[in-house]
């Protein structure tokens, strides 16, 4: 990652023009113990002044007579971001107005391709096609955050990018309405058999039919997964007249007059429709197959909108030819494909009263423009202030705003999660004023933000130094 000049500045010059070299402010350990432990899990605050006589104002957004200070850890000019897949025009616009260099591509690009591009950047912001794994992570040098504009990040080697001080972000809340109201049509489509009417009317056939056609009003929906998504559809299909049950794996507060249920084998027995919205986890991996289906009511209907993994494929098909199912929803799939085209092949084309969706739950020009705002944010307050607030693989840490002053320093240090990093830290920082000091871990990765006030440039310069000398060192960065 190369977020900064590769040493703090040794003259009066706080910020220089461009970095002294190409590889900034990291030191990767190559050295690493064979079992960390969980030494350093207890988030640990700290605050100090260098006395009576200097006591300083608290600062923040709950006010304070100095101005906060913007910090400037590098020349913008030099920080490259890579945006793949047609990210929207609200992040594209963001990031480059804090000056950093923004390539833009349409498409996801190919492995060879991207392990090429990803050699010089310091940013990358994808969407669900383009897979980021150990090989591709491996080649960049320089990477330092990467941004997931899309609710899922499944497409992200999590682990290997915590252990290389990567952090990654995603949207979680921006496109849950939107995926909501997907749901909520194809509810009624699927009740009224519309999918294959409209194939019908097409060919030229005329089918007014309603056997098997239904109001949703007075049926019972089943949601599993009672997050944003899915409580938003449960007070939606409420004021359609549905009857609401969820499953979800932790006790939750119901909206409207929706209930909870004990476990997913009685909310497929009752519902008439069954809606999924689960993460991609080792738990939800294939958690609907034939058993499961075969205790969903005869003739009832299954929506999927969350995760391609969820259900098994070539047991729903037998379900639907067979006619236990109604009719089904699939929105995303085990294996799609990389770009626009006809590359699809499913075992569900030509299921009765199916509808097949290309994973366009969350594609709505509202939800990709919120989208936009929320990761690239995110980013921006990563590269520039160090904030980890949000990120989903990474300890989360912020600091409030430091003081507009010459002198003051942020100090962003990524570790190995071992017990004895805060007293070294404790020991090197020992001399000096600092300000407010936070440290968190998550698993085998920790973070710790410190700022540190009346320091000279020969001072930063030293505690850059030995900060990342230290034996635990994944990632130093200062900001200044």
């Amino acid at each position: 990652m190369s977020f900064a000049p590769s040493s703090p500045p040794t003259s009066a010059t706080r910020i220089p023009s461009t970095p002294s070299t190409a590889r900034v402010m990291p030191t990767n350990v190559t050295g690493t113990p064979s079992t960390p432990t969980q030494g350093n899990a207890t988030t640990n605050v700290t605050t100090s002044t260098a006395g009576t006589d200097r006591v300083r104002e608290r600062q923040g957004s709950f006010g304070g007579s100095t101005k906060a200070k913007i910090l400037k850890p590098f020349n913008t000019a030099n920080i490259k971001i890579l945006l793949l897949e047609n990210v929207n025009e609200t992040a594209v616009a963001a990031l480059r107005s804090q000056g950093y260099q923004v390539e833009t591509h349409a498409k996801a690009l190919a492995e060879d391709v991207l392990i090429e591009k990803i050699k010089d950047v310091h940013c990358i912001g994808i969407r669900s096609k383009t897979k980021l794994t150990k090989k591709v992570l491996d080649a960049a040098e320089k990477l330092g955050v990467i941004g997931c504009f899309c609710i899922g990040t499944n497409q992200v080697d999590l682990e290997v990018a915590a252990q290389k001080g990567i952090a990654v972000f995603n949207s979680p809340f921006s496109n849950s309405r939107s995926v909501a109201e997907l749901v909520l049509a194809e509810i009624v489509l699927l009740s009224r058999q519309l999918g294959d009417r409209n194939n019908e009317m097409h060919q030229g056939i005329w089918s007014k039919v309603s056997a098997n056609c239904y109001e949703i009003r007075g049926k019972t929906l089943g949601i599993v997964g009672y997050g944003h998504i899915g409580s938003q559809l449960s007070v939606l299909a409420e004021s359609m007249g549905m009857r609401v049950f969820f499953h979800d794996v932790v006790p939750l507060m119901p909206l409207g007059t929706s209930k909870q249920v004990g476990s997913l084998g009685e909310l497929l027995e009752m519902s008439d429709f069954i809606t999924l919205h689960v993460p991609e986890t080792e738990d939800t991996k294939n958690m609907i197959g034939e058993h499961e289906l075969n205790k969903m009511k005869q003739g009832s209907f299954l929506i999927n909108a969350s995760r391609g993994t969820v259900v098994q494929i070539p047991a729903l098909a037998k379900a639907l030819r067979s006619g236990h199912l109604g009719g089904a929803a699939v929105d995303v799939f085990p294996k799609e494909p990389a770009a626009n085209g006809k590359f699809f092949d499913s075992e569900l084309v030509g299921c009765p009263n199916t509808l097949l969706t290309p994973h366009i739950g969350g594609s709505t020009e509202e939800a990709q423009s919120m989208i936009g705002v929320e990761v690239s944010q995110a980013l921006i307050k990563f590269i520039n202030n160090g904030t980890s607030i949000g990120a989903v693989n990474f300890p989360e840490v912020d600091l409030r705003a430091i003081r507009d002053e010459e002198n003051s320093i942020r100090l962003c240090y990524t570790h190995m999660n071992v017990p004895g990093v805060l007293l070294r830290i404790t020991n090197i920082l020992a001399d000096h004023n600092v300000d407010k000091q936070f440290s968190d871990s998550k698993g085998k990765i920790a973070y710790l933000m410190a700022d540190i006030s009346d320091v000279t440039p020969e001072q930063i310069q030293d505690i850059y130094r030995r900060v990342s000398e230290t034996p635990t060192n994944i990632v130093t960065r200062i900001l200044y």
